[in-house]
């Protein structure tokens, strides 16, 4: 089984031929034998706005294939711009229409702003892990930190019963200690160096999961091969396998996430049981989805 923890609908990419649709989304989930898959919006953040696919549109679109699609929403932090706003109304509504998580959180703001922190917090009363962004760059979008993630691992400690799952360039750059200041927002190459804060966090903080999805998390776990098994394994109970797919381009050739996962498998460098937790039983553990056999 195969649970994709982040997948994608809309207009997602800057060439605007490139329209996906949900039926598009599931020829690529048959096409890579994926099961079931996490459907992201992302329109709700201005940052995201262009992209044109927010919570409505998920829920309706996952409508149609209750048995393989899973909504989440997605709240903007600066709604209201309170740091005590209660936003339960909106998690109600969207807990009872069936979504399972919160994200794409992709707000350029700090992570440990208060109107986050209150998001956070509301969030993990609902039992909706959060699934965040982060991109340390002056334009664009994505939650921002420092060297260390400290505003992260501040977030950790105040939102106890909130689940983070970690995603994107910046996140999985501190995979490794001493990252280059040019190299944070982007892809970096050549061994890994102990001592990131990724490891770190990850070994101290209960509530924190990483999500291997997109050129990051792939980067991250192929870029030092050996560390890459080595994390894997360690951290078996803490990853969760997703895609990131985002364009209809993707269905010509088998996404590199799912052919990392069916290589790891072939060549038996991870054992039966750490590769289904990463293929599936985590997702099931914190997001409170069936299981399709």
């Amino acid at each position: 089984m195969l649970i994709d923890v982040h997948g994608h609908i809309g207009r997602i990419i800057p060439d605007r031929r490139e329209f996906i649709d949900v039926t598009n989304l599931i020829a690529k989930m048959d096409a890579w034998g994926i099961d079931k898959t996490c459907v992201l919006p992302l329109s709700e953040h201005p940052e995201g706005a262009y992209l044109e696919c927010d919570t409505e549109d998920i829920i309706t679109a996952c409508s149609k294939f209750p048995d393989r699609l899973i909504p989440f929403c997605l709240i903007d932090p600066r709604y209201g711009n309170r740091p005590d706003i209660d936003l339960s109304h909106l998690f109600e509504e969207y807990v009872a229409r069936g979504c399972k998580g919160l994200g794409e959180l992709l707000p350029k703001m700090d992570f440990d702003d208060p109107r986050c922190l209150n998001l956070y917090r509301q969030a993990g009363k609902f039992k909706l892990p959060v699934l965040f962004d982060m991109q340390d760059r002056p334009d664009g979008y994505g939650l921002r930190d420092d060297y260390g993630l400290p505003k992260l691992e501040y977030a950790l400690k105040e939102c106890p019963e909130t689940i983070f799952i970690g995603h994107g360039p910046t996140f999985w750059a501190e995979i490794s200690k001493n990252v280059p200041i040019n190299e944070r927002s982007g892809y970096p190459k050549g061994p890994i160096e102990p001592g990131g804060a990724v490891p770190r966090l990850l070994r101290t903080y209960p509530n924190l999961y990483a999500d291997i999805s997109a050129g990051s998390g792939y980067n991250a776990i192929t870029r030092d091969p050996s560390f890459g098994i080595e994390f894997l394994d360690e951290f078996q109970d803490k990853i969760l396998f997703g895609t990131d797919s985002c364009a209809r381009s993707d269905i010509k050739e088998m996404n590199r996430i799912v052919a990392y996962i069916r290589h790891l498998r072939k060549e038996k460098k991870l054992s039966e049981s750490a590769l289904e937790k990463i293929e599936y039983k985590n997702c099931l553990r914190i997001i409170s989805i069936s299981p399709v056999y």
